[in-house]
Order: structure tokens, then sequence, then C-alpha cells
């Protein structure tokens, strides 16, 4: 390969190849061959190699890699990998690898292990590292102090830039970032940042209280972490600063931890609009039985919550002409089609935080003027398709130009209903506290379908006075 390819899917290709060349050198036991291959490469690239080699050499794999690099290829591992590894590591061996990693990672990994390998973890983190950590998961779930690290590099405001450069070089190793500075007073009282570039380009007799940005803005450590990740997204920064109540600083969340956490709230958000309980687990790791729990819950939920379109249907049968029970499938599909539209987006505007509940009655407005143009469309093609398709085309004498009325009417109506709906319901969802997720595509597909069976049957029976 004379050029290399940076596509996702040739780096994957690739790194196939690479993992069967890993697999062959460890067989021949061409250790030194395979330790050069895995210097060359990133650790999240190591990662995708270790899960693709057999496991009864996997161990001796992780064992070639240098100390640093095998710690930041541990953090990139799926949690049975490295549930797997942990098991195989004498305590000092896994005390090595902790010693590497950051203590926002050594959180991450705690709480996808089973008590059991927790307390193993626990035992070999040295004293200082095992209070951080328990302080850290005490934090509440989602909160701000549950992704935040506590290294990071501070400065005393009196401290001269030269001192500063020269902290820096001493602390740099041990912290996950040097390129954003924190100023506090002696009882950790956030009182200003400073860049790396602000120290480089002063004087180093000056003092970093006279360079320091005092405009700073912070999160506490009880914030939800996804709107933390939001803030580092629009400010552009690479690390936020965490305070607690008196705003003393304790943390800072990287821009890398809050790119996680938008994945994470990504995919449990695709999850719960397509009804299914979220997993982390990759799904071709994940056993048919994990994946059936996931997916029945909901789907019983749905089917049960369906019997009440069912039960409207059935009040309404004896005086339904047979040609209306045509057209239900159609109406139903389509105000499902267009609440759950309309769900989507107000979910994702509301997890990108660009609306919120104060904003109910511009999203109603709007929505229903989207809902009405919607309407006339498709109420004209569907008026047109009922007379020409189904009645002169497929040869239905039953259908007359009331009917088509009937059925034009009805699905104009229900777009109407299901735009608002779907607008609405995630907005209240989030005032009660409820995850708007919820009120996406499943739930208000099987309200619309109630919703539209009613107009329908209304609409026949004030047209053809039934």
């Amino acid at each position: 390969m004379t050029e290399k390819e940076f596509t996702l899917e040739g780096l994957s290709e690739e790194l196939s190849e690479t993992a069967e060349r890993v697999v062959d050198l460890i067989k021949e036991k061409n250790y030194t061959e395979v330790k050069k291959i895995a210097t060359e490469l990133p650790a999240p690239d190591i990662a995708e190699i270790y899960a693709e080699i057999p496991i009864e050499i996997e161990t001796l794999f992780f064992r070639l890699l240098p100390k640093e690099l095998a710690a930041e290829t541990f953090v990139e591992m799926d949690t049975e990998d490295q549930r797997r590894l942990i098991d195989s590591f004498t305590d000092t061996q896994l005390y090595d690898i902790l010693s590497e990693m950051y203590i926002d990672d050594t959180v991450d990994i705690i709480e996808e292990m089973p008590a059991t390998v927790v307390k193993r973890i626990l035992k070999n983190t040295s004293k200082e590292d095992r209070a951080t950590i328990n302080t850290i998961l005490n934090y509440p779930k989602d909160s701000a102090g549950t992704v935040m690290t506590t290294e990071y590099v501070r400065f005393k405001a009196e401290m001269t830039v030269g001192a500063a450069l020269s902290h820096i070089r001493k602390v740099a190793i041990d912290k996950e970032t040097i390129y954003t500075c924190y100023v506090t007073d002696e009882n950790r009282h956030l009182l200003g940042i400073v860049t790396a570039k602000d120290l480089l380009i002063s004087d180093p007799e000056t003092v970093v209280g006279s360079i320091m940005d005092d405009a700073v803005i912070s999160v506490s450590t009880h914030d939800d972490k996804e709107e933390v990740a939001l803030l580092l997204d629009r400010y552009g920064f690479l690390a936020m600063p965490v305070v607690d109540n008196e705003n003393r600083l304790v943390g800072i969340i990287t821009v890398d931890d809050a790119i996680e956490v938008i994945k994470e709230e990504s995919e449990e958000d695709f999850a719960k609009m397509a009804a299914i309980t979220p997993s982390e687990t990759p799904y071709l790791k994940t056993n048919v039985f994990d994946i059936w729990k996931a997916r029945v819950p909901w789907l019983l939920i749905l089917m049960i919550s369906s019997t009440i379109s069912s039960a409207i249907l059935a009040g309404f049968e004896a005086a339904l002409p047979a040609v209306l029970v045509l057209f239900v499938p159609m109406i139903m599909g389509t105000g499902g089609n267009s609440g759950g539209q309309s769900s989507v987006t107000v979910t994702r505007s509301i997890s990108l935080s660009e609306v919120d509940f104060s904003d109910l009655p511009r999203v109603f407005w709007k929505e229903l003027r989207v809902g009405i143009l919607c309407a006339v469309a498709l109420g004209v093609v569907t008026f047109g398709k009922v007379m020409l398709i189904d009645g002169l085309l497929l040869g239905n004498s039953a259908i007359d130009l009331t009917v088509s009325l009937v059925v034009a009417i009805s699905l104009s109506l229900t777009i109407i209903a299901a735009k608002v709906i779907g607008a609405v319901l995630p907005l209240l969802a989030k005032k009660i506290g409820l995850d708007p997720a919820v009120m996406a595509s499943p739930l208000i597909t099987t309200l619309v379908d109630a919703i539209s069976l009613i107009i329908y049957l209304f609409c026949a029976r004030g047209i053809l006075n039934i």
C-alpha cells in the first residue's frame, strides 16, 4: 500500500490484517516484531487488534506492550476483555496498570465491573487514589462529578510565570491535560484560568494572577453530565472546571470525556426511541438472551397499549362500512409517521438545549402550521388516490366521492393532531422529569393510533351519517 487510506472501512480492514500478522508472529515466538508493531500504533487500534486475536494468546500479547501503552490500551478495551485480563493479572501487574491510568478512567472501569472485581481493583490502588475514587463514586448518577478527573494543573495567583512553567514540568506526566491550568487560593477556591499559551508568551517574572482570565465558566459537581458536555461543545473548551457548593475546585471534565458522554447519551436515546432497553455491550458481544430481555418488555407494553385502538375499533365495528376498514392501516400508519417526525425532531432539540418547556407555545404553533401544510398536501393526494386508484383502477364500486372525502379529511386531521402531540409530549416529559426519548416514536405512535381511529370514525359518522 503506497498511500494510507484513512477511511474507517479501510482502517478496520488494515487492522484485521495486522491482527492476523500479530497472531502469526506470536505463534512463531517472534515477540520483538510484535512489540515493534504495537509501539507504532495508537491505543484504540491496539484494543481493536486485541479484540480480534484468539483468547488463548491475548494475555501474552497484552504483556508484550510497554507499561504506559498497556494502560492506555486497557482503557480502550471492551468490559469483557478488561475483566478477563484482570482475572489473569497478579496483584502486582494489576497495580502497575492502575497506577498508569487516570482516575476517571479507573472509575469508568469500576462502574462496569462486578463487586468481586471492584474489590480487587480498589485493593490494588494507592490509599490516596482509593479515597478519590470513592468520592467520585458517591456523586449522583449522571452528574458532572461522576465523569470528572482530579488530575489537573493548579497554580496560586502570586506565582510567577517562570515558577508556573517549572511546576508544569514537574507534574505534567501525571496530569490528564496541561493546556488549560487553574488558579486558586490556598483553600482551592477557583479564581481564574490560564492557558499554556498565556504562560509561554509571558515574561517569566510576570505574576500569574495578572494574566489569568477571571471570567471563568464552571459547573457544579451535581450538574447533569450531558449539559456539561454541551457546554464544552458550545464554548469550544478543552476542559471544564468542576467546583463544589463553595466554589472550590474539585476536578475537571476534559473534551474526550464530553465526547464519550454525548456518544453514550445519543446511543441511549436511540435505543429508547426504538423501544429497546439501552445496553453498553457491543451488539456482536451481547448474547441472545440479553437482547431478548432488552426488547421484550417494551414489545409487551406496546402490544398491551394497542388494545386501546382495538377497543375503539370494536366499538364502531357494527356501524362502520366495510369499505372504510380498508383505509385504517393507511391512516394509522401516516399518523404514526407524522408524530414520529415531530417527536424525534423536538427530542433532539431538547438534548441539544435548543428548546425547553418555556418554548412550548412556540413549538406548538410551529408544528401546528407544519401539520396544516402537510395535511393539505397529503389530503389532496389521498383524495385523488382513493378516487382514481382504489375506486376506478382497482374497480371497487363501494368507493365514491363521500368515502374519498371521509378518508382524506380523516387523514388530514390525523396528521395535524399527530404533529402537535409528537412535539408537545417530549417537552411535557422533560418538565415532569421523564426522559423525552421515552415519549418518542413507539409510545407516540401507539397514542396517535388511538386518536387517528377516533378522528376517522367520527368523520365517517358525520359525513356518512352512520
